[in-house]
């Protein structure tokens, strides 16, 4: 978890950490939605005025995570399911493609590579340490763009993907679910080393697409964290 360092706090606001501190608390759910929040508590909690925690709020305000509500008080947003379906159309888009790519550029050492990957997610899962499996889990799909030739795309993928990261953090609260996404990312590295473009982009597809069944079981079991429609699903055939 990102830390108010002393220097920081000597400094000045903090802004910075106190924003990335508190994002990562609600996409993580550690703060769950409808969770209220304060000023003050923070401002003490970080050692600092009310004033950058204010401008914190509204950052994340802006970004659909907090909901600030005139007299009443600030509390952590819904999770916008619009928000959550434009961003898997985005990750979808771009990620079948450049794994298509990826395979075509496979080599040794990103076989080698890989395999790590793999290995860090399998020793997650049996830690039950979710964190872990979040990084290694990004990690590998910000390899396997990069390896297509095109390494900004992940951080075109990331600006978009907030609402998405916060339902894919909730999935991966089961252990059955870890185990799904491991299979599939077994898949989808298999074909990748085999240099199956074709195949890679549709296990690819798979796995992206598997949100929705997320969204379907949560959306059932927690009503309260969710709000708005799901768009309507289009399910696109891998390029032949």
């Amino acid at each position: 978890m990102p830390a108010i360092t002393e220097a920081a706090r000597r400094s000045g606001p903090a802004v910075r950490e106190i924003y990335d501190v508190l994002r990562h608390r609600i996409l993580t759910a550690e703060l769950m939605p409808g969770t209220g929040m304060s000023e003050v508590p923070y401002s003490e909690q970080f050692g600092v005025s009310r004033t950058p925690v204010r401008e914190v709020f509204r950052r994340l305000a802006d970004e659909g995570l907090l909901r600030i509500v005139p007299q009443v008080g600030t509390f952590v947003a819904p999770i916008q399911l619009r928000a959550v379906y434009d961003s898997q159309f985005v990750r979808e888009t771009l990620e079948c493609r450049t794994v298509n790519l990826a395979a075509a550029n496979v080599s040794g050492r990103a076989k080698d590579d890989l395999d790590d990957f793999l290995t860090l997610q399998r020793r997650a899962i049996r830690d039950n340490d979710l964190e872990r499996f979040f990084d290694a889990d990004d990690r590998m799909h910000t390899y396997l763009i990069g390896l297509a030739g095109y390494p900004s795309i992940w951080e075109l993928i990331q600006g978009v993907k907030a609402q998405l990261d916060r339902v894919r953090y909730l999935s991966l609260e089961s252990g059955d679910w870890l185990n799904r996404i491991l299979d599939q990312h077994e898949v989808i590295v298999r074909r990748v080393i085999e240099g199956d473009a074709v195949g890679a982009e549709a296990a690819m597809r798979e796995h992206l697409q598997s949100v929705f069944l997320t969204i379907e079981r949560l959306a059932k079991n927690k009503p309260e964290l969710f709000e708005g429609s799901p768009a309507p699903q289009t399910n696109i055939s891998p390029t032949r």
